[in-house]
């Protein structure tokens, strides 16, 4: 009994360490789970892009020469074509409109003018015509009295430019004769009735509309039978085989780009990635609403494709593409991922992994892409930098890699 009564005290100690030991380990800080990334050398690219579509670099917009009534157009998008040979469309002219009748008097009145302006027209050629005469004979007995010595030489001098003259007044009334002529036809024409036989003959003809190039249809802007205006579009033509790139981006990255620059064309449906070449920065900026509702100037880049026809043969006229412009390059760049960087006051900050202890260190940034930031000052190659840090880490953390 004595001995029990011995040993419950140290029991009662053990028991008491076991207790401060278990609130030890279960209140002690423990190290946070963190990923880790590394500072490395390498080359770094810098791009800025946005959606694209491909168009064709020359479309030809075939439109109706005359007014008129249209036949149904048979050519389909994707058909071939040849310039001069292919006929597109047939278009019968219109005929004559019905006059009401305040029109056809106005057209008769017109008719009366002409005729009238046309017997004006008749007597000033008959009366240059007996001017000339009279200046012909002039002329004839100027130059028999001028043989005889009995008149000047410049009394033959002025008959000379008097029968000139009376020419060319002849030359000039019978030039206005034709013109009255002209206008009287004119005049006549506007009194044709759909029902007369010169519309009827009229109605027999059509114009037909020629391929202008060789190409491709790239759309049928008018396909049904139709009555159409002269100027109306009626088909899109164009070389698919000689397609460009149209990017609008951002004003303020559009000025970041140099003709010339070289470009990724990303997630166009083929396999890997397109390259190609900026050609033109267009100087004209553009108001575009974003899908937010935001009013952006934004600035249309043109760029050619520098791959192989055969690469990209399946690509058409108004498909997307992605497109990525390279603004500036280096091999030798040290880095560190962007998602370790973040802001401390008005610096760059970084944690670095340090034997399980975070250390926080300021740095100076360069270049950056989504993906890494150039360091210019602070880290040196190698290093371990903890990825996306949480509130939990600040400079002295325990911390553990993640698995």
């Amino acid at each position: 009994m004595k001995s029990l009564k011995t040993m419950k005290p140290i029991f009662g100690i053990f028991a008491l360490v076991a207790f401060i030991a278990l609130v030890y380990i279960s209140f002690r800080p423990q190290p946070v789970g963190v990923d880790l990334g590394a500072v490395t050398k390498g080359p770094l690219t810098v791009t800025v892009g946005d959606e694209g579509r491909t168009r064709v670099r020359e479309i030809y917009v075939v439109s109706a020469p005359v007014g008129g009534k249209i036949q149904r157009i048979e050519a389909r998008a994707g058909d071939s074509v040849i310039k001069d040979d292919t006929v597109l469309a047939s278009i019968r002219p219109s005929a004559p409109k019905f006059l009401d009748t305040r029109d056809e008097r106005q057209a008769k009145a017109h008719v009366k003018a002409a005729r009238a302006a046309q017997s004006l027209a008749e007597a000033a050629l008959a009366r240059s015509k007996a001017g000339l005469d009279f200046a012909q004979t002039e002329l004839v007995r100027s130059r028999k009295l001028n043989a005889k010595k009995a008149t000047s030489k410049r009394n033959l001098d002025e008959a000379e430019l008097n029968f000139k003259t009376a020419g060319a007044e002849m030359a000039s009334a019978r030039a206005s004769l034709e013109m009255r002529r002209y206008e009287l036809e004119t005049a006549q024409a506007a009194l044709i009735q759909p029902s007369e036989p010169e519309a009827i003959a009229q109605k027999g003809c059509c114009v037909e509309v020629r391929a202008p190039i060789v190409g491709r249809v790239l759309k049928v802007l008018r396909e049904s039978e139709a009555v159409v205006e002269a100027g109306t579009p009626l088909v899109e033509l164009g070389d698919p085989t000689d397609l460009e790139i149209v990017v609008d981006l951002l004003s303020e990255d559009a000025v970041k780009v140099a003709s010339g620059a070289a470009v990724t064309i990303e997630n166009w449906g083929g396999v890997g990635a397109l390259m190609g070449k900026v050609r033109t920065i267009e100087p004209y900026g553009f108001t575009k609403v974003s899908a937010l509702g935001v009013e952006e100037q934004r600035v249309n880049l043109v760029i050619d494709l520098a791959d192989a026809r055969e690469k990209w043969a399946r690509l058409g006229h108004g498909y997307r593409v992605d497109a990525k412009i390279t603004i500036w390059h280096e091999e030798e760049v040290l880095q560190a991922p962007l998602s370790a960087l973040f802001r401390t006051g008005e610096d760059w900050t970084i944690f670095v992994a340090n034997n399980g202890v975070a250390r926080l260190k300021k740095v100076e940034l360069g270049k950056r892409n989504g993906r890494a930031a150039q360091i210019l000052k602070g880290l040196t190659a190698g290093e371990a930098v903890i990825l996306h840090p949480s509130d939990k880490i600040t400079d002295g953390s325990q911390i553990i890699e993640r698995p």
